[in-house]
């Protein structure tokens, strides 16, 4: 299947879909002398998740992973959806599209690694950070010129904001100034 340019398959876009580690943040796991797992989470791209909300898109975690970080960083930037443990990742987004009545078109997928790929092969937007590994680079037709983790998150939030014409001076978070 041949993708559509960027521009065009963002305009198509409803849905926000996100591999964890590695795109919300650098991959690095910490552990605590307790055993417990740390993650770091870039705020710029926690603002762009809150302004696609905001905007009326439906956002969503679907990871390898069970991580209680994530649960909370989900819940406070109120994503609609969020898959945790999920090995195989395409049964999540199919259970996704059947739930709001959408179809692959209008999912924009960002992932970084090879458990990703059964899904950027069938989405419209098929969208990687910049340090993903080449297999996932070469189907990806949204390459972020910034590392997960560090931006790339919020520079696709950004993409699909202007290319649908939404006007980001429209979005402000709570308690945020003019």
């Amino acid at each position: 299947m041949t993708k559509l340019n960027a521009t065009e398959a963002a305009k198509k876009v409803k849905m926000l879909v996100f591999d964890c580690d590695g795109v919300m943040t650098d991959g690095s796991v910490t552990y605590d002398e307790n055993g417990v797992e740390y993650k770091t989470f870039n705020v710029k791209d926690g603002h762009g998740i809150v302004r696609m909300n905001k905007s009326g898109f439906i956002t969503a975690i679907i990871t390898a992973r069970n991580n209680g970080t994530v649960t909370h960083r989900a819940k406070n930037l109120n994503f609609t959806e969020v898959f945790q443990g999920r090995q195989y990742k395409l049964p999540a987004l199919e259970e996704l599209l059947e739930k709001y009545n959408l179809s692959f078109e209008n999912v924009a997928y960002m992932g970084d690694d090879l458990p990703d790929i059964c899904i950027l092969e069938k989405v419209g937007l098929a969208c990687c950070p910049s340090d993903a590994v080449a297999e996932v680079q070469s189907i990806c037709n949204f390459k972020s010129s910034i590392p997960g983790g560090r931006g790339a998150v919020r520079e696709l939030c950004d993409f699909i904001l202007d290319t649908q014409g939404i006007k980001k001076e429209y979005i402000v978070s709570e308690g945020a100034s003019k």
